[in-house]
């Protein structure tokens, strides 16, 4: 990894693919939202619950800059205007 990779620590959220698989009948399944970040420049897996993917996908579908704290692993949600 080069300096300059390891020095950028925030990447915004250029793509991103939900999956879910199952894991038997009658078991929960898993949950895992891939994140593509700056064209590809890195990638991020996202395995949350149920009720968070859930929630996840609906920021995710709203649109508007999203960003991923490398560091510590955070979603970053951009200015969101009022109506």
């Amino acid at each position: 990894m080069s300096t300059t990779e390891q020095v950028i620590k925030v990447r915004k959220v250029t793509g991103w693919q939900p999956n879910w698989t199952e894991n038997g009948p009658n078991e929960p399944g898993n949950y895992v939202f891939q994140l593509i970040l700056d064209q590809g420049a890195e990638e991020y897996v996202l395995r949350p619950t149920e009720d968070d993917a859930d929630n996840l996908f609906d920021w995710l579908s709203g649109g508007g800059d999203i960003f991923f704290d490398m560091e510590r692993k955070a979603l970053i949600f951009g200015v969101r205007t009022l109506a």
